[in-house]
């Protein structure tokens, strides 16, 4: 039977994203990984009067960071 797991994070913790679905998968044993997909939703400009930069790893930028949604289909 298939069923699926929905993951939910942000762009600049795609690490900490990562480090939660490996987890899941160590802990949940799945028979198998059938599909897996997401999708990264930018955001709008930051308002001014707010911070006007994000830090990241990268450096500043005016944006900020993108919602990221993962689903995994598995089967048990």
């Amino acid at each position: 039977m298939h069923q699926i797991k929905l993951f939910c994070g942000i762009e600049g913790e795609m690490s900490r994203l990562e480090a939660e679905v490996n987890a899941w998968i160590r802990e949940t044993k799945p028979k198998a990984i059938v599909n897996l997909f997401g999708n990264m939703s930018p955001q709008a400009v930051m308002p001014q009067g707010e911070n006007k930069r994000v830090s990241q790893e990268t450096g500043s930028r005016r944006f900020a960071p993108s919602d990221v949604f993962l689903c995994i289909v598995y089967e048990v």
